[in-house]
């Protein structure tokens, strides 16, 4: 693979995580220029979605002229998400499908999909549609003065009670951590790869990850994004099962951030 993310997921067999690694190939075949851009996908039980979903991300991916690989990671759907990846892949070199083996959550998708990701530029996106792909561009071109982009749902198309607890969690957030970030829902992110590197990553670390960066001196900027209506399946996450994990996560991304390392090299006269 090509330009690895340094990760504490990086070294060791890969099925803690229940990942489908590949056999590697033939030392003779060379292994195909890294794209520009990868999108990382993951998605539990979105089979309905993921069809219009690739429609709109290829779209917007050839507006932007750049070449790219999309990474679907599977999240031991039982709908039928999965074979349609491995499908995909067939038909498009570009799809890539991880398939983990189990149900292990939104966090250990993100870091398989970044583990296969090889583009100098990562896109994350959600696999519901409620975020629109057409943005992309202007995630884009946004992070051409910044390390990472996070997107701000404008307006929300949630119900009340999901739009009120995640503004009480994202004052919480703010308080205890000091980081600006006013939506850390929102999963259409774009990140430079270093800014990534070497990001510790856990449970509950999906929702973290630009304040992370921030904490080691990535520079952020928010974008307000579209933001739709959820047109098939359910969702996930609720207040329920949110609250107290979050809280519970809060405090070790509090001491994490006391304890990160951030300095910066210079060059020897």
């Amino acid at each position: 693979m090509d330009h690895p993310l340094s990760s504490p997921l990086e070294p060791g067999p890969a099925d803690h995580l229940g990942v489908a690694v590949p056999a590697p190939a033939a030392a003779a075949v060379a292994a195909p220029p890294a794209p520009e851009i990868s999108v990382v996908i993951p998605a539990y039980n979105e089979r309905e979605n993921v069809v219009p979903l690739f429609d709109e991300l290829r779209e917007a991916l050839a507006r932007v002229g750049r070449s790219y690989e999309i990474v679907l990671v599977d999240d031991g759907s039982r709908d039928g998400t999965a074979e349609w990846a491995v499908r995909e892949a067939a038909r498009d070199p570009r799809v890539i499908p991880v398939l983990l083996a189990g149900n292990h959550g939104q966090s250990a998708a993100i870091a398989a999909g970044l583990r296969h990701a090889r583009g100098a530029v990562i896109v994350t996106i959600d696999a519901d549609l409620q975020n629109d792909p057409a943005d992309l561009p202007r995630l884009l071109a946004a992070l051409e003065s910044a390390d990472v982009v996070s997107g701000v749902r404008a307006p929300r198309r949630d119900g009340w009670v999901r739009r009120i607890s995640s503004r009480i969690a994202n004052g919480v957030r703010r308080g205890v951590l000091g980081d600006p970030l006013t939506d850390i829902g929102c999963s259409f992110k774009a990140y430079r790869r270093e800014a990534l590197e070497g990001i510790p990553l856990f449970a509950g670390a999906h929702r973290f990850l630009p304040a992370l960066c921030m904490f080691r001196g990535a520079r952020l900027v928010e974008i307000p994004l579209s933001h739709r209506p959820r047109r098939h399946g359910q969702s996930k996450y609720g207040v329920g099962n949110r609250l107290g994990r979050g809280l519970y996560d809060l405090i070790g991304v509090r001491w994490l951030k006391s304890r990160m390392l951030r300095y910066r090299e210079r060059e020897p006269r």
